[in-house]
């Protein structure tokens, strides 16, 4: 691959990991949010054992479940990036 070619594919890749590490960093703030609205309507669902506390319990640990799959998607596209950036410096540094 043509020098040219691999510092425009670095550059994009630089640009995508960015990207989705400010998007992980959002993820993560909306998870502590949603994991202690999972663990109040757990704690007011034991107190008050009503089903309509449940279904509150219930339905606020499917969305923290969610966000959790959300933010270990982008942890794992980023580690696929920064390999990928890995190997394009490795044959810059060949192609040098």
């Amino acid at each position: 691959m043509r020098r040219s070619m691999l510092e425009r594919s670095l550059s994009d890749v630089h640009a995508r990991l960015v990207k989705a590490r400010a998007e992980l960093a959002v993820l993560d703030e909306q998870l502590i949010v949603l994991d202690e609205a999972a663990d109040d309507t757990r704690i007011r669902s034991l107190v008050s054992e009503t089903p309509m506390a449940t279904h509150e319990h219930t339905d606020a640990k499917r969305h923290a479940d969610a966000a959790r799959r959300a933010r270990d998607a982008v942890a794992a596209s980023i580690a696929d990036l920064e390999r990928r950036q890995d190997e394009l410096l490795d044959r810059l540094v060949v192609e040098t």
